[in-house]
């Protein structure tokens, strides 16, 4: 159920309600990208409503122009919201539109022209192996809640996870033998390798937990028992980030960065290891290609004695 802060009038309530229900189970949405795409609709639906003085209602959202997008936009920049806040904003605003034209319920031909912001083109900022191997190592210092961590971070860096694929392990799957089967982006399935080391990071952290699980249930558990927050994972990152003097980029992220990246640097062909993250494009695991390249290009900097 949507609970706004601003006017809203039945009719747009009632579209949005079906909208997010569409997004949860048609489309399978994580809970962040829910709460994103929520929250991105929200702060246009109350700029609308101070921006024209009234409910928004789905007629009132038929009758937008262009003007009022390019104004939201504008504002949002004004905010200090960057390029990829914005470009994602125009994301979530697409899916609702989108989805209202389908159903038939309301065309809001405002959006048609409104281009999106241009990323800048970043390149992904792995780790070195050295690094990636410091922050696993470190993450067991303390206790059961170290071997969690050393297990969740071991499963980021060693099989190239994301945190929310890492995160719904469940204990059906430990031990975790040779290859396990992990549930994407998209609802896409695939297999990955898993090192003897990982396994046993993940079985030691399993045998270590207070807390009984369901043969379904995910393993990683916070401290209260609940099911871990993906914020207290990053938490954590960041507490060994500072522990261990790394950069800023130093992130749960990063750790599967460094995992296609010095796959790459060790003779990887790129198709595999598109298979392995699961990018549904290989033009996605292309960048790795170019982050290899910047690094040699570093090296060379460094130690060239006609480039310094």
């Amino acid at each position: 159920m949507v609970d706004t802060a601003f006017a809203v009038a039945d009719d747009l309530l009632n579209a949005l309600n079906a909208w997010r229900r569409w997004l949860s189970v048609e489309r399978n949405l994580s809970a962040h990208t829910l709460r994103a795409y929520g929250g991105d609709v929200d702060q246009f639906l109350a700029f609308i409503a101070d921006h024209k003085g009234g409910a928004v209602s789905l007629n009132m959202l038929g009758d937008l122009t262009i003007a009022d997008f390019r104004a939201f936009q504008a504002r949002r920049a004004a905010q200090g919201a960057g390029i990829t806040s914005r470009a994602r904003s125009l994301s979530g605003l697409r899916s609702l539109v989108g989805f209202l034209d389908r159903r038939g319920i309301v065309h809001v031909a405002g959006i048609s022209g409104l281009r999106a912001p241009k990323r800048p083109d970043t390149l992904p900022k792995p780790l070195t192996a050295g690094d990636a191997l410091s922050v696993v190592e470190a993450a067991g210092d303390a206790g059961w809640i170290g071997k969690r961590d050393q297990a969740l971070f071991g499963l980021l860096y060693g099989c190239g996870m994301r945190l929310s694929e890492a995160l719904s392990v469940a204990k059906r799957d430990v031990p975790l033998g040779k290859a396990i089967t992990i549930t994407g982006k998209g609802d896409k399935q695939r297999m990955v390798p898993v090192l003897p080391d990982v396994a046993r990071l993940v079985e030691n952290y399993v045998e270590a937990c207070p807390v009984a699980l369901d043969p379904d249930a995910p393993i990683f558990r916070g401290a209260r028992g609940g099911v871990l927050n993906p914020a207290v994972a990053e938490r954590q990152m960041r507490r060994l980030r500072g522990l261990l003097g790394l950069p800023e980029h130093a992130t749960p992220h990063a750790l599967r960065h460094s995992f296609a990246t010095h796959l790459l640097a060790g003779g990887a062909d790129l198709r595999a290891i598109q298979e392995l993250l699961g990018h549904s494009s290989l033009s996605t695991t292309q960048r790795y290609t170019d982050v290899d390249q910047e690094q040699l290009l570093a090296v060379y900097r460094k130690a060239h004695p006609r480039a310094r």
